[in-house]
């Protein structure tokens, strides 16, 4: 009774995480149709993730020390 109890809230959990999983996967897939179709969403990705520029700007890097 003890097992299937606990292998019942095992399952539950397991769904819950398959919920979550393909709903990131969904997400993630959609920000790479956008990343493949929207040239303005390209660049902003590149100098976010990537520090790119163009020629004529210069980028300040702002670390905050504890």
């Amino acid at each position: 009774m003890v097992s299937q109890w606990r292998l019942t809230n095992k399952v539950s959990e397991l769904k819950e995480e398959k919920k979550f999983y393909k709903e990131e996967i969904e997400k993630d897939r959609q920000a790479t149709m956008e990343l493949k179709t929207n040239k303005k969403t390209l660049e902003k990705y590149a100098r976010e993730n990537y520090l790119m520029k163009r020629d004529n700007e210069d980028i300040f890097l702002i670390i905050e020390e504890e």
